[in-house]
């Protein structure tokens, strides 16, 4: 985790502001998946924020993507703003690293659903890396996602 103490980003209009407070992970994960793909247009990419860490400023549009989890986004400009599980009411928040100027410099932690990656979405680097296979045999998963 990262001891930045203060790290703010905001939607493409301005209308939402997210702030963390206190330690987050400055390497943002990369997820192939068919809802994701959908989701980000190609590449889903995301860093982990403590749920506590995290306040957002403007009205969120919140859409259930599954029984798993939310997705957030600006109901005025449209950008993505997290993803975030629903099951635990602590749960991290995983925040567009777009949104935050000092996340340019971050490095990639991971990428899942690796052998469904877009052909022009193919990410080359020695990151940890699972297939579909690999990931949903430890984690929970949106079951009938095609893909």
């Amino acid at each position: 985790m990262n001891d930045v103490t203060h790290l703010t980003g905001h939607c493409l209009c301005g209308a939402v502001e997210i702030t963390v407070s206190g330690g987050h992970d400055p390497r943002p994960g990369i997820c192939h998946c068919r809802m994701c793909q959908r989701w980000s247009g190609g590449v889903f990419m995301c860093f982990e924020a403590p749920a506590d860490a995290v306040s957002v400023n403007g009205d969120v549009t919140r859409y259930a993507s599954s029984d798993l989890a939310e997705r957030a986004f600006c109901p005025v400009c449209g950008s993505n703003l997290w993803m975030r599980n629903t099951d635990d009411a602590d749960a991290s928040f995983e925040l567009m690293p777009g949104l935050f100027d000092a996340a340019l410099d971050w490095p990639l932690r991971s990428e899942i659903y690796t052998d469904n990656a877009m052909a022009a979405a193919q990410i080359g680097g020695s990151h940890p890396k699972a297939t579909r296979a690999e990931y949903e045999a430890k984690n929970n998963y949106v079951k009938g996602d095609a893909g």
